[in-house]
């Protein structure tokens, strides 16, 4: 059965009426909308991009939790449905921590002494709950396929809002009153790609192999993927369950090197992750690169000489 269309998009100057509150009071355009607009400046005010992305990666290696699943990848079949909805769930605390927000009512944050709604969905679309009617609501949507997201911030009248409703009384956002009311207060955003993601099948089933050692599947790990920066997160999930992880990656150096003709330096340490930036490898966050000797061109054997300083 075709559906009902749906009635034309309310417009500023139109009456609206909460669910909840029960209050008539007329729709105002985002740009005329005045603590819209200081939420927004504030916001711009900070160092978005960073904290926002942060906040989201967080929020995705939390539910991932690698070092004890073996997992790097949300659309995996080994997360769950409920495991994936939990990732907007943990944003929500992520951003209130990263922007130090304080938690408080009468919704989850005030900003400027303004009362916002956070709201952060990894599908197509936000549930907004009665009390969220009407509103300033600081929507992000998390796209993990494409390792993106985006940050939008509304006042999600009721009249912006879908007719159709879930059995806890939330409703989502009509997509032509976000398209055109939602303000972008970041674009599509590219999130840090796992480059666990970037291994094949084949290559998957050496690195995560049961019942051999991890350093064995350490080294492999950096020989399927020379000169590509592998974040802690990679290396604490293939070395899941260990005791101490790094110490056991460590062990792998040699190995590498031996097997792969490979250089790993490492961000723990200062002139190893000033040598790999130096041709354009970012150790930031205690990250790893292993790189061929060609690459290292006149600082080879002093790139050597650092990994078997700091080995083991």
């Amino acid at each position: 059965m075709p559906r009902d269309p749906q009635p034309p998009l309310a417009q500023p100057g139109d009456e609206c009426i909460s669910d909840r509150a029960g209050l008539v009071h007329q729709i105002v355009h985002p740009d005329d909308d005045v603590e819209v607009q200081q939420v927004l400046a504030w916001l711009r005010g900070t160092p978005l991009k960073q904290l926002m992305t942060g906040a989201v990666v967080d929020a995705i290696e939390y539910v991932l939790d690698g070092a004890k699943t073996y997992r790097f990848d949300l659309d995996s079949t080994e997360v769950d449905s409920d495991e994936r909805r939990t990732v907007g769930v943990k944003l929500q605390y992520r951003i209130l921590e990263a922007f130090g927000l304080p938690k408080e009512r009468p919704l989850d944050t005030t900003i400027m002494g303004i009362p916002v709604e956070l709201k952060a969905t990894i599908g197509g679309n936000w549930t907004i709950p009665r009390e969220g009617q009407c509103e300033i609501c600081l929507l992000t949507q998390v796209d993990s396929k494409s390792d993106r997201y985006r940050v939008l911030l509304m006042r999600t009248h009721r009249r912006w809002l879908n007719e159709g409703k879930n059995q806890d009384s939330k409703r989502t956002i009509r997509a032509d009153a976000r398209d055109e009311f939602g303000i972008p207060v970041l674009e599509w955003t590219p999130l840090p790609r796992n480059p666990l993601k970037e291994l094949t099948p084949q290559q998957l089933e050496v690195v995560f192999a049961a019942r051999v050692g991890i350093k064995r599947r350490v080294t492999s790990l950096f020989g399927f993927l020379p000169e590509v920066v592998i974040p802690r997160v990679a290396i604490e999930t293939v070395a899941a369950m260990a005791k101490d992880p790094l110490r056991r990656a460590r062990q792998a150096k040699p190995d590498i090197f031996f097997n792969h003709e490979l250089v790993v330096l490492m961000g723990t340490w200062t002139p190893q992750r000033e040598l790999a930036s130096k041709y354009g490898f970012d150790l930031s966050g205690d990250a790893w690169v292993a790189i061929h000797r060609e690459t290292l061109g006149e600082d080879y054997e002093a790139a050597k000489s650092m990994m078997e300083r700091t080995g083991g």
